[in-house]
């Protein structure tokens, strides 16, 4: 990974390695935070001679961002889902980079349930073998208490929504399975144009510090554009298959034996555009 520019010489250039105690001196925290921040992943472990463990410059870094995004408003789970990518022994730079890049795409805060919560906000028995499916899509984490963690609640809502109208759980999430897989594909497909066009020529430049604010503010205004651009060219499709849907149904009404009433999946007629 590249690092961008040469930061000014301060501690993180000190290579002496610290104890618990001296690196919570160090960063301004208590060695209480700094023992939950590392039980919840934030910190890599230190190298140990004995009993006693010997922290580097790196989880300076890493504890520096922490606190700085802790200042900010962001929760714990959000923090350690920022830096759950990032390279262990990253250096300020690069997390500050790493972290500027990747905290705009992030999903809401989980939500934590009971399985009973979520089957009677679905509207439906409760069923582990459904859960178990939520699991395996990704949707959901178990959680040691027999809890569940809903890791997008905004997707969740969404689904609840479509259930409400009568579609059976188990056909809405082999349809979100397949849309996920579909959606994965646009996520790659725009991602890899902004390697290409953007990011490249900037690692090409030997990633002049200059130019970090105005890579940060295109990355922030990728996403919006690229959801703008997905879901203008979904209305487009979901109106021509809603109207060939729509087709067939009249059709079938009209004449069940016809055989365009026997061929629901030919290809959707566009409808025409408005003048």
């Amino acid at each position: 990974m590249v690092t961008p520019g040469r930061a000014p010489r301060n501690d993180e250039d000190d290579d002496r390695e610290l104890t618990v105690d001296e690196l919570a001196a160090r960063v301004g925290v208590t060695v209480r935070n700094l023992r939950a921040y590392a039980t919840r992943g934030l910190l890599p472990p230190p190298r140990m001679v004995g009993r006693t463990g010997y922290y580097g410059r790196h989880h300076v870094a890493r504890l520096l961002l922490v606190r700085e995004m802790l200042a900010e408003g962001y929760s714990l789970a959000m923090i350690e889902r920022t830096l759950a990518s990032a390279p262990a022994d990253a250096s300020t730079a690069t997390l500050a980079l790493h972290r500027a890049l990747l905290a705009p795409w992030l999903p809401p805060e989980p939500e934590t349930m009971t399985g009973a919560e979520l089957a009677a906000r679905a509207g439906v028995p409760e069923d582990p073998a459904l859960v178990d499916r939520l699991v395996a899509l990704g949707l959901v984490q178990r959680l040691d208490d027999d809890g569940l963690r809903v890791l997008d609640p905004a997707l969740l809502a969404a689904g609840l929504q479509v259930v409400a109208l009568g579609v059976p759980p188990d056909d809405l999430i082999d349809a979100q399975a397949r849309v996920n897989g579909y959606v994965r594909q646009i996520a790659q497909t725009y991602v890899q144009m902004f390697v290409r066009t953007g990011w490249q020529a900037f690692v090409d430049a030997g990633a002049p510090p200059e130019q970090l604010d105005r890579m940060r503010d295109t990355v922030a205004r990728l996403q919006p554009a690229a959801a703008q651009a997905v879901l203008a060219a979904f209305r487009t499709e979901m109106a021509a298959a809603v109207a060939s849907a729509v087709e067939t149904v009249l059709s079938q009404l009209e004449d069940p034996g016809s055989p365009r009433a026997a061929s629901p999946t030919r290809p959707p007629r566009r409808p025409p555009r408005a003048r």
